[in-house]
């Protein structure tokens, strides 16, 4: 052989134990640590179908939905994303993308590359976005879809009038698609009441499952828009109409679509299933109690908040101002060492 074996993998292999403090991962618990270590099982396997049936159920729990169409996505969040994306649009279709910080600008960039015409509404810096602010933009563009991440982790704002944007939507014949990957399990959501056409969520954020593989949902109406395509949908991995038969979306027949992980399966039944056992809405109310002691220990400390409004701030990602004269990148490698 021309090459020799790496030197840095005659070592064993070292994880340190660190507190996960950030927008995520999240730790896992012991619960879904060990439910990772089972036996790999092979992807059409009855008993990995099982599984997968167990997290559609729990998936449907979470959104607050009956979508048959509920299934994951082999990927992180941003794949969850480009699966809406990539379904929804076709070339020349105008998309509406709401900003409240980072997110709605990566979702754009990803429209654009499918050919989508990109429009955007900015919220005032440090604030969610008004309902006469998105009236205002549906009337001047008109957009095929609307995109809106419900918390924003790079900047911790709440979009809380998810109910009546869905009302917006549905009055210009509008798709609603709502990334949910850092409030779900955090901040009420009801998919199925707020009249929301497409949500995803991160595993690993609120659930503190292990990242790689993302819960998504399309109601009727959604579908019905991808059944009417002129086009085929631009990517086959991340086609819901394939993965959705894998998954046992539309009916008893499966089809072999990729090679799913099943120890991630096994991970996120296991998170799920926690959460299941807690209760929804006590898990939510656990986070926003939490979140307001932190805020009002930060104000204590003589620190203040990014969010100036209380009520647009979420509870699951706690923004604060870094005070006049002080390292940002300095504090941000400290906490990382912990």
């Amino acid at each position: 052989m021309d090459f020799e074996v790496p030197e840095s993998l005659k070592k064993p292999l070292v994880v340190p134990q660190k507190t996960l403090m950030g927008a995520g991962p999240t730790n896992c618990s012991e619960r879904v640590l060990n439910a990772m270590k089972n036996p790999i099982l092979g992807h059409l396997h009855p008993e990995c179908l099982k599984i997968m049936d167990d997290i559609k159920e729990g998936i449907q729990y979470l959104f607050q939905t009956k979508n048959k169409a509920t299934m994951c996505i082999s990927g992180s969040g941003h794949a969850g994303m480009e699966a809406a994306l990539v379904n929804l649009l076709e070339d020349g279709d105008v998309a509406l993308f709401g900003t409240t910080g980072f997110w709605g600008n990566r979702a754009a960039d990803m429209a654009q590359r499918t050919g989508a015409d990109v429009r955007y509404v900015q919220a005032k810096f440090g604030h969610s976005l008004t309902l006469e602010e998105i009236k205002e933009a549906f009337e001047g563009h008109q957009p095929v879809i609307f995109f809106l991440a419900q918390g924003d982790s790079a900047t911790g704002i709440l979009q809380n009038n998810l109910g009546e944007i869905g009302e917006i939507c549905r009055k210009h014949n509008c798709i609603f698609v709502v990334d949910t990957v850092a409030s779900l399990g955090g901040a009420e959501f009801r998919m199925d009441e707020w009249k929301i056409d497409v949500a995803y969520t991160g595993s690993q954020k609120v659930l503190s499952g292990p990242p790689g593989i993302t819960p998504i949902s399309f109601n009727e109406r959604a579908l019905t828009h991808i059944k009417n395509r002129s086009t085929k949908v631009k990517s086959y991995y991340f086609d819901v109409t394939l993965v959705g038969k894998y998954w046992g979306c539309f009916g008893p027949t499966r089809i072999y679509h990729h090679t799913i992980c099943s120890t991630l399966l096994y991970g996120l039944r296991e998170a799920i299933a926690v959460v299941c056992e807690k209760g929804l809405q006590s898990v939510i109310q656990r986070h926003m109690e939490c979140s307001f002691r932190l805020q009002k220990g930060i104000e204590v400390l003589g620190l203040e908040m990014f969010v100036p409004e209380p009520s647009q701030r979420t509870a699951t990602i706690n923004t604060i101002k870094v005070p006049s004269g002080v390292d940002w990148k300095k504090v941000s490698e400290y906490a990382m060492k912990k």
